[in-house]
């Protein structure tokens, strides 16, 4: 399994979405980052497993929540560039990576 990192936006973006979360109930903050996890953990063990939406970038949904994770494979690692509601402002995160 390779590693993973966010870059800044996108990690501002995972805990902006679960305060919001864990202000509308107990706990839903908690399942928001878990369910981001599981997300992330689907891409270490098959990094090409998301849909290629933008040149090398891929998008790979979470289960429970209406966000996608839009990622990038590295040699080592897989990027999180944005952490992206799916009914908010498609592709504002194209800018975050040159690629």
């Amino acid at each position: 399994m390779i590693d993973f990192r966010y870059l800044p936006p996108a990690e501002e973006e995972m805990i902006e979405a679960a305060l919001f979360y864990e202000g509308q109930a107990h706990g839903l903050g908690a399942e928001f980052l878990d369910d981001v996890q599981r997300a992330i953990d689907r891409f270490r063990d098959n990094p090409k497993s998301g849909q290629v939406v933008v040149n090398e970038l891929r998008r790979g949904l979470l289960s429970r929540f209406p966000f996608s994770l839009i990622y990038a494979v590295e040699a080592e690692a897989v990027l999180i560039v944005a952490v992206a509601h799916q009914r908010r402002r498609p592709y504002y995160w194209r800018d975050r990576i040159n690629r």
